[in-house]
């Protein structure tokens, strides 16, 4: 790992792979103090329908962060993110 390279960037990125390919439940510890388990993914089939010019805009409102990832939850048909550093556990669903 280089000097001035963000650990959350690394897991960030592994935690993307698998969120394309799969459905993970993930419990983690929310800002509040209490703990909540999510189905969530990054796999194109289960995402909403978003017309371009709109993907375009919400991306440019959005502030990115390396601590946080931003994910489809699948019970509550939302996009809900959660920080890295809070996950307590992780498992594949399908």
């Amino acid at each position: 790992m280089s000097t001035g390279t963000n650990l959350f960037e690394y897991l960030k990125t592994d935690l993307k792979k698998i969120l394309l390919e799969n459905i993970l439940s993930v419990t983690f510890k929310k800002k509040d103090g209490t703990e909540r388990t999510m189905s969530c993914t990054l796999k194109a089939e289960h995402l909403p329908v978003v017309e371009k010019h709109e993907d375009e805009e919400a991306k440019k409102d959005k502030k990115q962060s390396d601590t946080n990832i931003a994910v489809w939850d699948l019970d509550k048909k939302a996009w809900r993110s959660f920080r890295i550093d809070s996950i307590i556990s992780h498992s594949i669903a399908n």
